[in-house]
Protein backbone atom coordinates (compact mmCIF):
# COMPACT_ATOMS: atom_id res chain seq x y z
CA UNK A 1 0.00 0.00 0.00
CA UNK A 2 1.16 3.82 -0.78
CA UNK A 3 1.30 5.48 2.44
CA UNK A 4 3.95 7.46 2.66
CA UNK A 5 5.47 9.84 0.99
CA UNK A 6 8.93 11.49 0.14
CA UNK A 7 9.72 15.09 0.11
CA UNK A 8 12.78 16.85 -1.14
CA UNK A 9 14.03 20.41 -0.40
CA UNK A 10 16.98 21.84 -2.45
CA UNK A 11 18.38 24.74 -0.74
CA UNK A 12 21.25 27.12 -1.48
CA UNK A 13 23.96 25.11 0.47
CA UNK A 14 21.99 21.37 0.57
CA UNK A 15 20.12 19.30 -0.65
CA UNK A 16 17.38 17.31 2.38
CA UNK A 17 14.77 14.60 2.16
CA UNK A 18 12.54 13.19 4.50
CA UNK A 19 9.51 10.59 4.31
CA UNK A 20 6.38 11.13 6.08
CA UNK A 21 3.24 9.23 6.72
CA UNK A 22 -0.07 10.01 5.44
CA UNK A 23 -0.65 12.22 9.30
CA UNK A 24 2.44 14.13 8.48
CA UNK A 25 5.09 12.34 10.88
CA UNK A 26 8.49 12.95 9.79
CA UNK A 27 9.56 9.48 10.05
CA UNK A 28 13.41 9.98 8.80
CA UNK A 29 15.07 12.83 7.20
CA UNK A 30 18.49 13.33 5.78
CA UNK A 31 20.76 15.94 4.45
CA UNK A 32 23.83 16.06 1.86
CA UNK A 33 25.80 19.46 0.88
CA UNK A 34 25.98 20.50 -2.40
CA UNK A 35 28.62 22.92 -3.96
CA UNK A 36 28.54 26.59 -5.10
CA UNK A 37 31.08 28.00 -7.06
CA UNK A 38 31.66 32.01 -6.83
CA UNK A 39 33.35 33.36 -9.20
CA UNK A 40 33.61 36.72 -8.77
CA UNK A 41 31.24 39.22 -7.03
CA UNK A 42 27.30 38.68 -7.62
CA UNK A 43 28.28 35.26 -9.12
CA UNK A 44 26.91 32.20 -7.35
CA UNK A 45 26.60 28.78 -9.47
CA UNK A 46 25.37 25.43 -9.26
CA UNK A 47 26.52 22.14 -10.69
CA UNK A 48 22.88 20.61 -11.15
CA UNK A 49 24.74 17.30 -11.49
CA UNK A 50 26.03 17.74 -7.81
CA UNK A 51 23.32 18.64 -6.82
CA UNK A 52 21.05 15.74 -8.27
CA UNK A 53 24.08 13.41 -6.79
CA UNK A 54 22.99 15.11 -3.76
CA UNK A 55 19.28 14.60 -3.86
CA UNK A 56 19.55 10.68 -4.45
CA UNK A 57 21.96 10.20 -1.32
CA UNK A 58 19.32 12.13 0.86
CA UNK A 59 16.64 9.77 -0.19
CA UNK A 60 18.72 6.94 0.26
CA UNK A 61 19.54 7.94 3.64
CA UNK A 62 16.32 8.88 4.63
CA UNK A 63 14.22 6.31 3.85
CA UNK A 64 16.69 3.62 5.24
CA UNK A 65 16.31 5.79 8.51
CA UNK A 66 12.52 5.64 8.33
CA UNK A 67 12.32 2.09 8.01
CA UNK A 68 9.73 1.81 5.61
CA UNK A 69 9.38 -0.45 2.43
CA UNK A 70 10.37 1.82 -1.03
CA UNK A 71 7.28 -0.27 -2.13
CA UNK A 72 4.62 1.72 0.26
CA UNK A 73 6.33 5.08 -0.94
CA UNK A 74 3.78 6.49 -3.47
CA UNK A 75 4.84 9.87 -4.28
CA UNK A 76 7.92 11.98 -4.02
CA UNK A 77 7.94 15.88 -4.60
CA UNK A 78 11.04 18.55 -4.89
CA UNK A 79 11.02 21.71 -4.00
CA UNK A 80 13.58 24.14 -4.79
CA UNK A 81 15.63 27.45 -4.91
CA UNK A 82 14.32 29.77 -8.00
CA UNK A 83 17.48 28.77 -9.33
CA UNK A 84 18.03 28.65 -13.76
CA UNK A 85 19.64 25.30 -14.91
CA UNK A 86 20.46 25.14 -18.53
CA UNK A 87 21.08 21.81 -20.67
CA UNK A 88 22.36 21.76 -23.95
CA UNK A 89 20.20 20.38 -26.97
CA UNK A 90 21.03 16.86 -25.62
CA UNK A 91 20.15 17.78 -22.19
CA UNK A 92 24.02 17.72 -21.37
CA UNK A 93 25.50 20.13 -19.22
CA UNK A 94 26.56 23.62 -20.49
CA UNK A 95 28.44 26.27 -18.61
CA UNK A 96 26.78 29.28 -17.63
CA UNK A 97 30.16 30.22 -16.29
CA UNK A 98 32.45 32.95 -17.49
CA UNK A 99 34.79 30.49 -16.56
CA UNK A 100 34.08 28.40 -18.56
CA UNK A 101 33.60 25.25 -17.23
CA UNK A 102 30.47 23.13 -17.96
CA UNK A 103 29.78 21.30 -14.68
CA UNK A 104 28.71 24.81 -13.35
CA UNK A 105 25.22 24.83 -15.28
CA UNK A 106 22.94 26.17 -12.69
CA UNK A 107 22.87 30.15 -11.78
CA UNK A 108 21.45 30.34 -8.02
CA UNK A 109 18.74 32.57 -7.10
CA UNK A 110 20.82 34.71 -4.92
CA UNK A 111 23.15 35.52 -8.08
CA UNK A 112 22.63 39.55 -9.00
CA UNK A 113 24.93 39.26 -12.28
CA UNK A 114 21.53 40.77 -14.16
CA UNK A 115 21.37 44.41 -12.32
CA UNK A 116 21.10 45.63 -15.44
CA UNK A 117 18.98 43.69 -17.37
CA UNK A 118 16.58 43.36 -14.35
CA UNK A 119 16.39 47.38 -14.69
CA UNK A 120 15.92 47.19 -18.11
CA UNK A 121 12.69 45.13 -17.57
CA UNK A 122 11.24 47.42 -14.85
CA UNK A 123 11.80 50.52 -17.71
CA UNK A 124 9.74 49.05 -20.28
CA UNK A 125 6.68 48.87 -17.95
CA UNK A 126 5.08 46.19 -19.20
CA UNK A 127 1.61 45.52 -18.01
CA UNK A 128 3.23 41.76 -17.32
CA UNK A 129 5.11 43.75 -14.11
CA UNK A 130 1.71 44.38 -12.54
CA UNK A 131 1.81 40.46 -11.25
CA UNK A 132 5.70 41.24 -9.86
CA UNK A 133 5.42 44.66 -8.15
CA UNK A 134 5.65 46.80 -11.11
CA UNK A 135 9.65 45.56 -11.09
CA UNK A 136 11.90 43.07 -12.30
CA UNK A 137 14.64 41.49 -9.32
CA UNK A 138 17.92 40.28 -10.40
CA UNK A 139 16.86 36.83 -8.62
CA UNK A 140 14.29 36.23 -11.21
CA UNK A 141 14.93 34.24 -14.31
CA UNK A 142 13.81 36.94 -17.29
CA UNK A 143 17.35 39.08 -16.07
CA UNK A 144 19.33 35.56 -15.93
CA UNK A 145 18.26 34.47 -19.30
CA UNK A 146 18.98 37.86 -20.54
CA UNK A 147 22.25 38.09 -18.77
CA UNK A 148 22.97 34.67 -20.47
CA UNK A 149 22.23 35.28 -24.28
CA UNK A 150 24.31 38.64 -23.86
CA UNK A 151 27.16 37.43 -22.15
CA UNK A 152 27.58 33.95 -22.94
CA UNK A 153 25.90 33.58 -26.62
CA UNK A 154 27.70 30.27 -27.64
CA UNK A 155 25.71 29.07 -24.44
CA UNK A 156 23.13 30.41 -25.76
CA UNK A 157 23.37 29.02 -29.21
CA UNK A 158 23.69 25.60 -27.96
CA UNK A 159 20.98 25.21 -25.43
CA UNK A 160 18.35 23.06 -25.49
CA UNK A 161 16.51 23.11 -21.99
CA UNK A 162 15.88 26.04 -19.57
CA UNK A 163 14.16 24.79 -16.28
CA UNK A 164 13.26 26.54 -12.50
CA UNK A 165 15.66 24.37 -10.58
CA UNK A 166 12.48 22.09 -9.21
CA UNK A 167 11.46 21.90 -12.71
CA UNK A 168 14.58 19.89 -13.29
CA UNK A 169 14.27 17.67 -10.82
CA UNK A 170 10.83 16.44 -12.01
CA UNK A 171 12.69 16.08 -15.66
CA UNK A 172 15.00 14.28 -13.80
CA UNK A 173 12.97 12.36 -12.31
CA UNK A 174 10.54 11.52 -14.88
CA UNK A 175 11.87 12.84 -18.31
CA UNK A 176 9.01 14.98 -18.49
CA UNK A 177 9.16 18.38 -19.75
CA UNK A 178 5.72 19.26 -18.06
CA UNK A 179 6.70 22.42 -15.50
CA UNK A 180 4.47 23.64 -12.26
CA UNK A 181 1.84 26.20 -12.15
CA UNK A 182 4.04 27.51 -9.18
CA UNK A 183 7.37 28.02 -10.74
CA UNK A 184 6.49 29.71 -14.20
CA UNK A 185 4.34 31.75 -12.49
CA UNK A 186 6.23 33.13 -10.05
CA UNK A 187 9.92 33.31 -11.07
CA UNK A 188 9.07 33.28 -15.41
CA UNK A 189 6.29 36.04 -15.59
CA UNK A 190 4.16 33.76 -16.92
CA UNK A 191 0.27 34.90 -16.32
CA UNK A 192 -1.60 31.40 -15.08
CA UNK A 193 -5.17 33.48 -14.93
CA UNK A 194 -4.18 33.89 -18.76
CA UNK A 195 -5.46 31.94 -21.51
CA UNK A 196 -2.31 32.43 -23.40
CA UNK A 197 0.37 32.60 -19.84
CA UNK A 198 3.34 33.61 -22.23
CA UNK A 199 3.47 37.41 -23.25
CA UNK A 200 5.33 37.22 -26.32
CA UNK A 201 5.63 41.01 -26.98
CA UNK A 202 6.86 41.04 -23.59
CA UNK A 203 9.66 38.58 -24.10
CA UNK A 204 10.11 40.19 -27.61
CA UNK A 205 10.94 44.17 -26.01
CA UNK A 206 13.74 42.26 -23.93
CA UNK A 207 15.17 39.95 -26.57
CA UNK A 208 13.75 36.88 -25.80
CA UNK A 209 11.59 35.76 -28.44
CA UNK A 210 13.14 32.91 -29.28
CA UNK A 211 13.03 31.78 -25.40
CA UNK A 212 9.97 29.38 -25.56
CA UNK A 213 11.07 27.10 -28.21
CA UNK A 214 14.79 27.15 -26.88
CA UNK A 215 14.38 26.20 -23.54
CA UNK A 216 11.73 23.52 -24.42
CA UNK A 217 8.88 25.49 -22.43
CA UNK A 218 5.31 24.83 -22.55
CA UNK A 219 2.32 26.31 -23.24
CA UNK A 220 0.56 24.92 -20.21
CA UNK A 221 1.56 24.50 -16.71
CA UNK A 222 0.70 21.55 -14.20
CA UNK A 223 -0.56 22.88 -11.01
CA UNK A 224 0.46 22.31 -7.19
CA UNK A 225 -0.56 18.62 -6.01
CA UNK A 226 -0.58 17.22 -9.63
CA UNK A 227 1.31 13.95 -10.98
CA UNK A 228 4.19 14.34 -13.48
CA UNK A 229 4.69 11.01 -13.68
CA UNK A 230 6.51 8.31 -12.63
CA UNK A 231 9.80 7.61 -11.89
CA UNK A 232 12.26 6.53 -14.70
CA UNK A 233 14.38 3.00 -14.28
CA UNK A 234 17.32 5.09 -14.14
CA UNK A 235 15.37 7.83 -11.45
CA UNK A 236 13.84 5.06 -9.78
CA UNK A 237 17.14 2.86 -8.69
CA UNK A 238 19.30 6.41 -8.09
CA UNK A 239 16.83 7.10 -5.34
CA UNK A 240 16.08 3.55 -4.25
CA UNK A 241 12.16 3.75 -4.91
CA UNK A 242 10.31 2.02 -7.18
CA UNK A 243 9.23 2.95 -10.67
CA UNK A 244 5.50 2.97 -9.41
CA UNK A 245 6.36 6.41 -7.46
CA UNK A 246 4.87 9.29 -8.58
CA UNK A 247 6.32 12.46 -8.92
CA UNK A 248 4.86 15.31 -8.21
CA UNK A 249 4.87 19.03 -9.52
CA UNK A 250 7.96 21.21 -8.29
CA UNK A 251 7.54 24.22 -6.17
CA UNK A 252 10.06 27.43 -4.99
CA UNK A 253 10.69 26.14 -1.23
CA UNK A 254 9.29 29.05 0.08
CA UNK A 255 5.63 28.54 -0.86
CA UNK A 256 6.40 24.74 -0.13
CA UNK A 257 7.07 25.92 3.32
CA UNK A 258 3.54 28.50 2.96
CA UNK A 259 1.97 25.54 2.33
CA UNK A 260 3.34 23.77 4.90
CA UNK A 261 2.02 26.37 7.63
CA UNK A 262 -1.06 27.65 6.28
CA UNK A 263 -2.38 24.51 4.35
CA UNK A 264 -5.06 23.61 7.54
CA UNK A 265 -6.06 26.85 6.91
CA UNK A 266 -7.05 25.96 3.25
CA UNK A 267 -10.62 24.53 3.46
CA UNK A 268 -11.59 28.61 5.05
CA UNK A 269 -10.22 31.58 2.59
CA UNK A 270 -11.54 33.97 4.97
CA UNK A 271 -9.63 32.43 8.08
CA UNK A 272 -6.30 32.29 5.39
CA UNK A 273 -5.84 35.78 4.25
CA UNK A 274 -5.36 36.82 7.94
CA UNK A 275 -2.27 34.17 8.22
CA UNK A 276 1.28 34.82 7.26
CA UNK A 277 4.24 32.79 6.31
CA UNK A 278 7.21 33.50 7.04
CA UNK A 279 10.22 31.37 6.03
CA UNK A 280 13.22 32.54 7.82
CA UNK A 281 16.60 31.54 6.81
CA UNK A 282 19.30 32.68 4.75
CA UNK A 283 16.85 35.51 3.95
CA UNK A 284 13.67 35.77 4.77
CA UNK A 285 10.22 35.49 2.60
CA UNK A 286 6.59 36.33 3.12
CA UNK A 287 3.74 34.82 1.86
CA UNK A 288 0.27 35.63 1.85
CA UNK A 289 -3.36 34.42 -0.09
CA UNK A 290 -6.17 36.16 -1.33
CA UNK A 291 -9.28 35.60 -2.84
CA UNK A 292 -8.95 38.60 -4.61
CA UNK A 293 -6.39 40.31 -7.11
CA UNK A 294 -4.40 42.70 -5.16
CA UNK A 295 -1.79 44.49 -7.52
CA UNK A 296 1.07 46.21 -5.38
CA UNK A 297 4.55 48.13 -5.88
CA UNK A 298 7.70 46.07 -4.39
CA UNK A 299 5.91 42.82 -3.46
CA UNK A 300 6.15 39.73 -6.59
CA UNK A 301 2.78 39.06 -7.41
CA UNK A 302 0.09 38.59 -7.34
CA UNK A 303 0.07 34.85 -8.70
CA UNK A 304 -2.19 33.20 -9.89
CA UNK A 305 -3.07 29.45 -8.20
CA UNK A 306 0.71 29.46 -7.17
CA UNK A 307 0.34 26.83 -4.74
CA UNK A 308 -3.89 26.75 -4.14
CA UNK A 309 -6.55 26.52 -6.83
CA UNK A 310 -8.53 29.77 -7.26
CA UNK A 311 -6.18 31.86 -4.90
CA UNK A 312 -3.39 34.64 -5.76
CA UNK A 313 -0.42 34.34 -4.15
CA UNK A 314 2.09 37.83 -3.02
CA UNK A 315 4.99 37.44 -2.34
CA UNK A 316 7.98 40.03 0.13
CA UNK A 317 10.61 39.34 1.25
CA UNK A 318 14.44 40.18 2.37
CA UNK A 319 17.11 39.32 0.35
CA UNK A 320 19.79 39.06 3.64
CA UNK A 321 19.23 37.84 7.08
CA UNK A 322 20.59 35.07 8.69
CA UNK A 323 22.92 35.85 6.15
CA UNK A 324 23.94 39.08 7.38
CA UNK A 325 23.55 38.20 10.83
CA UNK A 326 26.48 35.63 10.00
CA UNK A 327 28.36 38.26 8.22
CA UNK A 328 28.11 40.83 11.17
CA UNK A 329 29.51 38.08 13.21
CA UNK A 330 32.11 37.23 10.69
CA UNK A 331 33.26 40.81 10.16
CA UNK A 332 33.48 42.07 13.94
CA UNK A 333 37.06 41.98 15.88
CA UNK A 334 35.21 39.47 18.24
CA UNK A 335 33.39 37.09 16.00
CA UNK A 336 34.85 34.76 14.17
CA UNK A 337 33.01 31.90 12.07
CA UNK A 338 29.79 32.44 12.43
CA UNK A 339 28.80 28.71 13.80
CA UNK A 340 25.00 27.52 15.43
CA UNK A 341 26.93 27.50 18.91
CA UNK A 342 28.39 31.10 18.06
CA UNK A 343 25.59 32.57 17.85
CA UNK A 344 23.91 30.57 20.46
CA UNK A 345 26.66 32.24 22.75
CA UNK A 346 25.83 35.32 21.53
CA UNK A 347 22.33 35.38 22.11
CA UNK A 348 22.57 34.36 25.82
CA UNK A 349 24.93 37.57 26.17
CA UNK A 350 22.63 39.65 24.64
CA UNK A 351 19.88 38.01 27.12
CA UNK A 352 22.08 38.64 29.73
CA UNK A 353 23.06 42.64 28.98
CA UNK A 354 19.28 43.60 28.14
CA UNK A 355 18.27 42.40 31.76
CA UNK A 356 20.87 44.00 32.97
CA UNK A 357 20.99 47.38 31.23
CA UNK A 358 17.37 47.72 30.04
CA UNK A 359 16.16 47.20 26.36
CA UNK A 360 16.32 50.92 26.16
CA UNK A 361 19.56 51.57 27.08
CA UNK A 362 21.51 47.93 25.21
CA UNK A 363 22.94 49.79 22.23
CA UNK A 364 21.10 51.93 22.26
CA UNK A 365 22.75 54.62 19.65
CA UNK A 366 23.04 51.89 16.70
CA UNK A 367 20.77 51.80 14.20
CA UNK A 368 21.52 49.50 11.41
CA UNK A 369 19.02 49.25 7.84
CA UNK A 370 19.54 46.15 6.90
CA UNK A 371 19.77 46.26 3.07
CA UNK A 372 23.03 44.76 2.76
CA UNK A 373 21.88 42.41 -0.20
CA UNK A 374 19.25 45.09 -1.61
CA UNK A 375 15.83 45.81 -0.49
CA UNK A 376 13.76 43.14 -2.06
CA UNK A 377 10.24 44.54 0.14
CA UNK A 378 8.81 46.89 -0.07
CA UNK A 379 11.53 49.65 -1.56
CA UNK A 380 12.10 47.40 -4.37
CA UNK A 381 15.45 48.31 -4.79
CA UNK A 382 18.05 45.40 -5.49
CA UNK A 383 20.85 48.52 -5.68
CA UNK A 384 20.31 49.30 -1.98
CA UNK A 385 22.63 48.88 0.14
CA UNK A 386 22.92 48.94 4.45
CA UNK A 387 23.78 51.53 6.58
CA UNK A 388 24.97 51.14 10.11
CA UNK A 389 25.16 54.65 12.58
CA UNK A 390 26.39 54.36 15.97
CA UNK A 391 29.70 53.04 15.68
CA UNK A 392 32.60 53.40 18.38
CA UNK A 393 36.54 51.81 18.96
CA UNK A 394 34.69 48.83 20.94
CA UNK A 395 36.16 45.88 19.86
CA UNK A 396 34.67 43.51 22.60
CA UNK A 397 32.70 40.67 22.62
CA UNK A 398 29.82 42.55 24.23
CA UNK A 399 30.57 45.78 21.36
CA UNK A 400 29.41 42.54 18.92
CA UNK A 401 26.50 41.83 20.78
CA UNK A 402 25.18 45.03 20.90
CA UNK A 403 25.66 45.47 17.10
CA UNK A 404 23.78 41.66 16.32
CA UNK A 405 21.29 42.61 18.62
CA UNK A 406 20.65 46.13 16.93
CA UNK A 407 21.11 44.27 13.51
CA UNK A 408 18.11 42.12 14.53
CA UNK A 409 16.03 44.56 15.54
CA UNK A 410 16.42 46.39 11.90
CA UNK A 411 16.09 43.34 10.17
CA UNK A 412 12.67 42.59 12.43
CA UNK A 413 11.55 46.30 11.80
CA UNK A 414 12.14 45.47 8.52
CA UNK A 415 9.42 42.62 8.58
CA UNK A 416 6.95 45.30 9.93
CA UNK A 417 7.76 47.52 6.90
CA UNK A 418 6.15 44.97 4.91
CA UNK A 419 3.59 44.27 6.52
CA UNK A 420 2.60 48.54 7.03
CA UNK A 421 2.79 48.78 2.99
CA UNK A 422 0.82 44.96 2.25
CA UNK A 423 -2.14 46.74 4.86
CA UNK A 424 -2.07 49.64 2.33
CA UNK A 425 -2.93 47.32 -0.69
CA UNK A 426 -5.61 45.16 1.17
CA UNK A 427 -4.17 42.75 3.00
CA UNK A 428 -5.47 41.84 6.77
CA UNK A 429 -2.43 39.99 8.32
CA UNK A 430 -2.39 39.95 11.78
CA UNK A 431 -0.87 36.09 12.67
CA UNK A 432 3.01 35.13 11.45
CA UNK A 433 3.75 31.47 11.10
CA UNK A 434 7.59 31.18 11.12
CA UNK A 435 9.54 28.48 9.88
CA UNK A 436 13.29 27.79 8.80
CA UNK A 437 16.70 28.10 10.51
CA UNK A 438 15.19 31.29 12.68
CA UNK A 439 13.14 29.26 14.94
CA UNK A 440 16.25 28.68 16.71
CA UNK A 441 16.95 31.99 17.21
CA UNK A 442 15.45 33.18 20.67
CA UNK A 443 16.07 36.90 19.59
CA UNK A 444 14.61 37.00 16.59
CA UNK A 445 11.98 35.24 17.51
CA UNK A 446 10.83 37.64 20.33
CA UNK A 447 11.44 40.26 17.79
CA UNK A 448 9.01 39.60 14.87
CA UNK A 449 6.57 39.20 17.49
CA UNK A 450 6.64 42.38 19.81
CA UNK A 451 8.87 44.67 17.17
CA UNK A 452 5.47 44.11 14.28
CA UNK A 453 2.50 43.65 16.73
CA UNK A 454 1.48 40.27 15.19
CA UNK A 455 1.14 36.88 17.14
CA UNK A 456 3.59 34.67 16.42
CA UNK A 457 2.69 30.54 15.36
CA UNK A 458 5.63 28.25 15.21
CA UNK A 459 4.94 24.95 14.18
CA UNK A 460 5.76 21.84 16.78
CA UNK A 461 7.61 20.36 13.73
CA UNK A 462 10.48 22.82 12.29
CA UNK A 463 10.17 21.23 9.15
CA UNK A 464 7.16 23.41 7.20
CA UNK A 465 8.99 23.05 3.95
CA UNK A 466 9.95 19.38 3.26
CA UNK A 467 6.29 19.33 4.99
CA UNK A 468 4.64 21.27 2.41
CA UNK A 469 6.39 19.02 -0.33
CA UNK A 470 5.16 15.88 1.50
CA UNK A 471 1.66 17.76 1.31
CA UNK A 472 1.70 18.04 -2.29
CA UNK A 473 2.84 14.49 -2.83
CA UNK A 474 0.67 13.22 -0.94
CA UNK A 475 -2.30 14.39 -3.18
CA UNK A 476 -0.19 13.52 -6.29
CA UNK A 477 -0.65 9.65 -5.23
CA UNK A 478 -4.18 9.94 -4.47
CA UNK A 479 -3.32 10.03 -0.45
CA UNK A 480 -5.47 13.01 -0.11
CA UNK A 481 -7.98 14.13 -1.68
CA UNK A 482 -6.49 17.94 -2.36
CA UNK A 483 -4.58 20.59 -0.80
CA UNK A 484 -6.91 21.71 1.72
CA UNK A 485 -7.56 17.81 3.08
CA UNK A 486 -4.01 17.24 3.07
CA UNK A 487 -2.89 20.14 4.43
CA UNK A 488 -5.75 19.15 7.46
CA UNK A 489 -4.56 15.93 8.05
CA UNK A 490 -0.80 16.79 8.02
CA UNK A 491 -0.38 19.88 9.74
CA UNK A 492 1.18 19.35 12.92
CA UNK A 493 -0.30 22.01 15.00
CA UNK A 494 1.74 25.26 16.52
CA UNK A 495 2.62 26.70 19.52
CA UNK A 496 2.07 30.26 19.57
CA UNK A 497 3.51 33.72 21.25
CA UNK A 498 1.54 37.35 21.32
CA UNK A 499 3.21 40.04 21.51
CA UNK A 500 4.22 42.48 25.00
CA UNK A 501 2.19 45.15 24.90
CA UNK A 502 4.53 46.62 27.17
CA UNK A 503 6.95 47.10 24.54
CA UNK A 504 4.91 48.35 21.76
CA UNK A 505 5.84 52.37 22.13
CA UNK A 506 9.63 51.23 21.92
CA UNK A 507 9.36 49.20 18.92
CA UNK A 508 6.80 52.59 17.32
CA UNK A 509 9.60 54.60 17.94
CA UNK A 510 12.30 52.19 16.32
CA UNK A 511 10.04 51.75 13.79
CA UNK A 512 10.00 55.83 12.86
CA UNK A 513 13.59 55.77 12.91
CA UNK A 514 14.26 52.78 10.54
CA UNK A 515 11.66 55.37 8.16
CA UNK A 516 13.84 58.45 9.14
CA UNK A 517 17.26 56.31 8.04
CA UNK A 518 15.88 55.51 4.69
CA UNK A 519 14.71 59.07 3.99
CA UNK A 520 18.44 59.80 5.53
CA UNK A 521 20.47 57.87 2.59
CA UNK A 522 18.04 59.10 -0.25
CA UNK A 523 19.72 62.17 0.45
CA UNK A 524 22.48 61.13 0.76
CA UNK A 525 22.62 59.67 -2.20
CA UNK A 526 20.49 62.20 -4.11
CA UNK A 527 23.38 64.89 -3.13
CA UNK A 528 25.36 65.88 -6.46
Amino acid sequence: MHDHVVAVDVGTGSARAGVFDATGRLLGKAEHPIIMNRPRENHAEHDSENIWSAVCISVRKAVEQSGVAPASIGAIGFDGTCSLVVRDVEGRQISVSTGGEKRFDTIVWLDHRALQEADFCTATEHAVLEHSGHFMSPEMEMPKLMWLKKKLPGTWMNAGYFFDLADFMTWKATGSLNRSRCTLTAKWNYLSHEKDGWRKDFLAKIGLEDLQERGHLPDDTIPVGSSVGTLTQEAASALGLTTACHVSAGMIDAYAGALGTLGGFADDPRALERQLALIAGTSSCIVSFSRERRPSHGMWGPYYEAVFPQSWLVEAGQSATGALLDHIVRMHAAGGEPTAALHQKIAARVAQLRAEEGDDAFGARIFVLPDFHGNRSPLADPHAVGVVSGLTLDTSFDGLCALYWRTAVGIALGIRHILEKMKEYGYVPDTLHVAGGHVKNPVLMELYSDATGCKVVVPKMNEAVLLGTAIAASVACGLHRDLAAAGTAMYPGGDERSPNAGKRAMYDREYRRLLAMYRHRAELEAMD
